[in-house]
């Protein structure tokens, strides 16, 4: 059992936890992330970790309650345990001195790209980070990234927070004025990495890209997370989950994460009917 030792509700539907992971906290490097279980009749999900503490023994999980599951995963309080954590999973981010590093993180996709930009800047490069999200609240971790950057940019989609646009805009115009960098990471919707790919492809931009298939055992047994990659069939979970942008076959990504929308929704919707009742019955007893 792994326990959850803090948390703390850093945006709307976003959740910062805290976990007791001795052996993961040891072995994590930056792309790395972790299959969790909540209990014993919960589904296995992936979660990036955002931050790792060797000497604490412990990992930052940053999740947002998306389906039924992370939903789930919001209402557990600290002192409660998760049933399984398993991990550190995936191929770590190949950390190097290149020059200059511009780090594009959308949504739920900043958590990860924490720790690769503070390694990133660690290691000598000048680091450029673009944050994104729809409203002010949801482009989180402001600070944390900030602080591992050397120059940092926002954007909203309504314009309620740093430029109004989307984060390509502002790759864009940093690219216009500052010249082409070594390399771009990219981490967010897939819609928008693809987007971003498709911008750096043109100037032929080395460009990193974090994928978020659907995944089940997290150990390549299963195929679920299968990605097609330069015309070759790559496991998301083992092979990535770090590829080159421009040889993703971004298409069929998008469609194989809309193959079970009907079933997440349903899914969702029958945990808040779930859960209302509960509190309708805790608040009858009171």
């Amino acid at each position: 059992m792994f326990p959850i030792i803090a948390k703390e509700a850093i945006a709307p539907g976003f959740w910062r936890f805290v976990v007791g992971a001795p052996e993961i906290a040891r072995k994590h490097r930056p792309g790395q992330f972790v299959m969790v279980l909540l209990h014993e009749r919960g589904e296995r999900i992936p979660l990036t970790i955002a931050h790792s503490d060797p000497v604490a023994g412990t990992i930052t999980l940053v999740v947002q309650e998306v389906g039924k599951t992370t939903m789930e995963m919001g209402t557990f309080p600290v002192g409660s345990e998760l049933q399984a954590v398993v991990g550190p999973l995936g191929t770590p981010t190949h950390i190097e001195r290149v020059g200059t590093v511009v780090c594009v993180g959308g949504g739920a996709g900043i958590a990860p790209l924490l720790p690769i930009a503070a390694d990133m800047k660690a290691a000598g490069n000048r680091v450029y980070s673009i944050l994104g999200g729809r409203t002010k609240e949801l482009v989180i971790l402001r600070e944390e990234m900030a602080a591992v950057s050397d120059e940092i940019f926002f954007t909203t989609d309504d314009g309620s927070f740093g430029r109004k646009g989307l984060v390509t805009h502002a790759l864009a115009d940093l690219i216009a004025e500052r010249g082409k960098p070594d390399l771009v990471v990219a981490i967010g919707p897939a819609i928008m990495m693809k987007v971003v790919s498709d911008l750096t492809r043109k100037d032929a931009i080395p460009t990193l890209v974090s994928l978020n298939s659907i995944m089940i055992d997290g150990t390549g047994m299963c195929g679920c997370c299968r990605v097609d990659v330069g015309g070759q069939t790559k496991f998301v979970c083992v092979d990535g989950p770090e590829f080159d942008g421009h040889k993703v076959d971004f298409d069929l990504l998008i469609k194989r994460l809309r193959a079970f929308l009907p079933q997440e929704q349903e899914a969702r919707q029958r945990f808040l009917a779930q859960h209302r009742c509960r509190a309708l019955e805790g608040a009858s007893h009171a």
